[in-house]
């Protein structure tokens, strides 16, 4: 019967796997502590300090960033303002405008009213004029045909012609109580 393998025993029968043989364990302390140390100093002197100025680099980096992140948006913010400003300023300088050419309107208005009133007053007086006229010289002509008329009847009913004045006071006389 064979001999029952243990798991530290190298395939092939030829004893235990190296790393697991107790007599090397001095040696692979010693070499271990050899390589820590190296790669601690490695690490402290070289590879670390290189990490650290990288990270010192992009901090340094991101700050500036920052920094002028932070500047552009007050820059911003007092451009925001100012527009705003000339905004309202804009708008306060449009409303008054449009108050004072409102203004001036309704003053033009006004006087172009005044004028047509007057100019209306002045036609109306004119045409109260022509309308006195033209009234006077229909009665005058009414009147010449009320005596007119008045004559041809009289001359008629009676044969005899009155008198012209006699008529013509007649007429007037009777036209003035008419009226």
């Amino acid at each position: 019967m064979a001999e029952p393998t243990t798991h530290t025993e190298v395939p092939g029968g030829h004893g235990v796997f190296p790393p697991f043989d107790k007599s090397t364990f001095p040696s692979q302390l010693f070499w271990l502590s050899v390589t820590f140390v190296l790669l601690y100093l490695l690490m402290a002197r070289v590879a670390l300090p290189r990490i650290a100025s990288i990270f010192e680099e992009r901090r340094k980096h991101i700050d500036d960033h920052l920094g002028q992140a932070q500047r552009l948006k007050d820059e911003s913010d007092a451009a925001r303002l100012a527009s705003e400003m000339a905004l309202s300023e804009a708008r306060t300088r449009g409303q008054n405008l449009a108050t004072e050419m409102r203004a001036k309107a309704a003053a033009d208005g006004e006087v172009r009213l005044k004028d047509a009133g007057v100019k209306l007053k002045v036609q109306i007086t004119e045409a109260e004029k022509a309308i006195a006229a033209a009234r006077s010289a229909a009665m005058t002509k009414v009147q010449d045909i009320a005596t007119d008329a008045a004559r041809a009847i009289v001359e008629r009913l009676t044969g005899i012609a009155p008198a012209d004045q006699d008529v013509a006071k007649a007429v007037r006389d009777a036209l003035k109580r008419r009226s």
